[in-house]
């Protein structure tokens, strides 16, 4: 089978030091994976670490702002690399010949694609409404609130209509590497005479996972966050956890407000994609700390 792993920012720890002990347990779980002779393509979020990239030049004395398209390459050259590191180590460990490669990934938007008009991805670090508010008022950024956990900093998120390393991507796949791609949900660029250029935008990586799911042909999508389960009144008296799930059941509580537009929405709406454009796959969406489960169907919301 052929499996796209999407890891989730908020899953990967709150600094650096955080973020390679969680890699190294992800790492033994996808490792398995390829011993039972899986392939596996990994894509992961950046939302926390790209706005602290941002934030750093920003606040820097002395040292020019950083745009957002070079701050989603250098969070994915970083994530890339305690994943990559992680899985070499692990690949070694347990006797198992695997190439693993991080691709510096660019992704096509639409430049008139009509989200650039209303930012809604939040980025960075958490922060009470007060120290939102004055945040906002200094720097003129758009603050919103994020599903119960604080206000951060919300920025453009078009949706990915290609994937302009897609060809190298594929070619490794079939030829057994694994992959690491489209981080952070890929560098935004749109085509302008003839050529490719950078955005300031942060893409969904869930929607690009999606979109690499379908170009590789993967059997699975599996999307690892902090949370267990899809929840209907997500933290409200009457919640509800899902747990297998139709295509069609999932379709009707899209139509519903029951998913939170910055957090759960577009992982749910991103496996319904894929599921509508793939006929006969299989979504998942699971915690990260349950992934051995998740890849077995036996952990998350299994969506078929």
């Amino acid at each position: 089978m052929r499996y796209v792993v999407s890891l989730g920012g908020n899953a990967l720890g709150n600094n650096a030091e955080e973020q390679k002990n969680l890699v190294c347990n992800v790492a033994s779980y996808i490792v398995k994976l390829m011993k039972d002779g899986h392939e596996v393509v990994i894509v992961h979020g950046n939302g926390p670490q790209v706005g602290m990239i941002n934030n750093a030049f920003s606040e820097a004395k002395g040292v020019p702002d950083m745009p957002f398209p070079e701050c989603g390459a250098m969070s994915q050259g970083y994530i890339g690399f305690h994943l990559q590191n992680a899985l070499q180590n692990e690949l070694r460990k347990q006797g198992v010949k695997r190439n693993v490669a991080t691709i510096v990934t660019q992704v096509v938007v639409d430049k008139n694609d009509p989200l650039f008009q209303n930012p809604s991805k939040p980025v960075g670090t958490f922060y009470s409404k007060e120290e939102a508010e004055i945040i906002a008022k200094e720097k003129g950024y758009t603050m919103k609130e994020d599903a119960g956990r604080g206000y951060r900093r919300v920025v453009p998120s078009p949706l990915p209509i290609d994937i302009e390393e897609k060809e190298i991507i594929s070619s490794l796949v079939k030829s057994g590497n694994v992959v690491i791609c489209a981080g952070g949900g890929g560098i935004p660029v749109i085509r302008e005479d003839n050529k490719l250029v950078g955005v300031a935008a942060v893409i969904d990586k869930d929607y690009a996972s999606a979109l690499v799911a379908e170009l590789v042909d993967a059997d699975y999508l599996v999307i690892l966050t902090a949370i267990d389960n899809v929840c209907i009144n997500y933290r409200q008296p009457d919640e509800k956890k899902l747990g297998n799930v139709s295509l069609d059941e999932i379709k009707e509580y899209l139509k519903g407000d029951y998913f939170a537009k910055g957090s759960m929405y577009p992982k749910v709406n991103a496996c319904v994609k894929f599921l509508t454009r793939s006929k006969g796959k299989t979504a998942i969406i699971a915690a990260l700390e349950n992934a051995a489960l998740a890849f077995e169907e036996k952990s998350g919301t299994i969506i078929k």
